[in-house]
């Protein structure tokens, strides 16, 4: 890693959150290419919860793996790592295509552009069996506990690299790596939708270990069958934990989630903040006002001769810092407190949550937020990942959360209002993962309590002001419900979704 280990606050009780820049890989960064925003998300755990490694593994399970082993995989995946924040629960890797995020039971990796995101499962199989010890009998190549898989329909299919090209082959490519799992298209088809793949919980049967790719190319067997979903009431083999009870003693997993909000078409005003040139105003004009506030303190405090020389403030940017110039992690800072992203978990409330984010040339910007619960009775840490790719014509911003209601005292209504304020978009769908703790099963009254705030939170949901909701798609999942919702600004004048694949 180029850059050296600092704490984020000097005063932070543990767990401490270190931050770390690779300036390496900063350099020479463009994102005029960098036009398909929606990302591929793959989500791969070993075990269900960090305590229950195997005896094999190591004591901090994936969290042992070097940051150079992960950069050699993210090599194939054809990412960077920009920076990285650390504390005893999760490393969090900001990428140059979005972000990583490392537990030590499972991996979270969400990239954009034309990467190559499932080419670099083989590897991260490997590593977690000859690294992070959770090889299954000296296998070559880990088996998970359960597998996820999603992504919004892509803007520009025809530019993805395989095994990328298609939802059909990223189906297939899973599917002999996994067996048969379970494919599905939420939404319509000839509208906004998204595709997810899933793997039973413990059911997972893993191919020889480290099929060659041209043997995986010949391979014949049965396929997974994408299944659409456009009504309430079907179930899947699906087991998606949010940061509940069984996600390392997060709480009790009453009203746990993750809430993901994919966005398109953005206000033009709103999206010009993440512009580096907008950007780098918004610094100067915030860096002229302290140091005319510097000036005038000065003045108070001292008695200044008629006659004498005033040392002038320039209202351009010959005095401004080179770093509130160019793009980096200074700029994105101030990009994350002007658009008021600092502000939907706030330090006052998370005193030692630290924010990651980075403003590329000449526009997109990343961030990740990790936020480790305020109450020190419960050991754990959340996290939130926003990316924005902001030019007019495939402007895109997608924001994720696991940090659960209960904790931040707000409802996902609450933190969706939040996040339009900062994008606007003239649509949007959410995809909310919410538990349904089997726990209440057997406390009278509780599992009616559950429900009746369920669907106080869901009405909420119906009425996001400014916005109409044109499709919503409930399925009941193993102990969870999926809720997808899609969403139209009531001014706007775009055209129908398109039809991606």
């Amino acid at each position: 890693m180029v850059g050296t280990d600092v704490p984020v606050l000097a005063e932070a009780q543990q767990p401490l959150t270190t931050y770390s820049i690779n300036h390496e890989a900063t350099e020479n960064l463009d994102s005029t290419n960098a036009f398909e925003g929606p990302e591929k998300l793959l989500e791969v755990w070993f075990t269900p919860s960090p305590e229950l490694l195997p005896p094999s593994a190591q004591p901090d399970g994936l969290k042992s793996v070097s940051e150079d082993t992960w950069k050699d995989m993210l090599d194939i995946v054809r990412c960077k790592v920009l920076s990285t924040v650390r504390n005893e629960h999760v490393d969090a890797y900001l990428l140059s295509e979005s972000s990583m995020f490392v537990f030590p039971h499972k991996l979270i990796l969400k990239t954009c552009g034309t990467t190559t995101l499932l080419a670099g499962l083989p590897e991260l199989l490997r590593i977690a069996a000859k690294e992070a010890g959770f090889a299954d009998n000296g296998s070559e190549a880990a088996t998970p506990y359960r597998v996820f898989y999603s992504r919004k329909s892509f803007m520009f299919p025809q530019k993805q690299l395989a095994p990328h090209k298609s939802w059909e082959d990223e189906v297939e490519y899973l599917d002999k790596w996994f067996g048969v799992g379970s494919a599905y298209m939420v939404g319509k088809t000839n509208g906004e939708h998204w595709y997810l793949y899933v793997t039973n919980p413990g059911a997972v049967e893993l191919s020889p270990p480290l099929t060659p790719a041209n043997e995986l190319e010949n391979t014949e067997g049965q396929h997974t069958e994408t299944k659409v979903l456009n009504f309430p009431g079907e179930e899947a083999p699906i087991f998606k934990n949010i940061g509940g009870g069984r996600d390392g003693g997060s709480g009790n997993g009453i009203f746990d989630e993750t809430l993901e909000v994919l966005m398109t078409d953005l206000d033009h005003t709103k999206a010009r903040q993440f512009y580096l040139a907008d950007a780098t105003e918004a610094a100067a004009a915030g860096f002229r006002q302290q140091k005319e506030h510097e000036e005038k303190e000065k003045e108070e405090r001292e008695v200044v001769d008629d006659d004498s020389d005033k040392k002038s403030i320039d209202s351009g940017f010959a005095d401004l810092p080179e770093d509130l110039k160019s793009e980096g992690h200074a700029l994105g800072a101030v990009v994350s407190e002007a658009c008021g992203l600092n502000n939907i978990y706030p330090r006052s409330k998370y005193p030692d949550a630290c924010i990651d984010s980075y403003i590329f040339a000449p526009c997109g910007y990343s961030a990740n937020g990790v936020i480790p619960s305020p109450d020190p009775t419960v050991a754990t840490t959340h996290y939130f990942t926003v990316h924005v790719t902001p030019e007019p014509h495939c402007s895109y911003a997608s924001f994720e959360t696991n940090v659960p209601g209960r904790q931040s005292g707000k409802e996902t209504a609450e933190i969706l209002e939040q996040v339009l304020n900062i994008f606007k978009p003239g649509r949007f769908s959410v995809t909310l993962f919410e538990a349904k703790p089997v726990a209440l099963e057997s406390r009278p009254g509780r599992e009616q309590f559950h429900d009746s705030s369920a669907a106080g939170r869901a009405a909420r949901m119906e009425k996001i002001e400014g916005y109409r909701r044109v499709d919503k798609i409930v399925h009941d999942l193993d102990g969870y419900d999926l809720v997808f919702r899609y969403y139209e600004r009531n001014d706007w004048k775009g055209s129908k979704a398109h039809r991606g694949f």
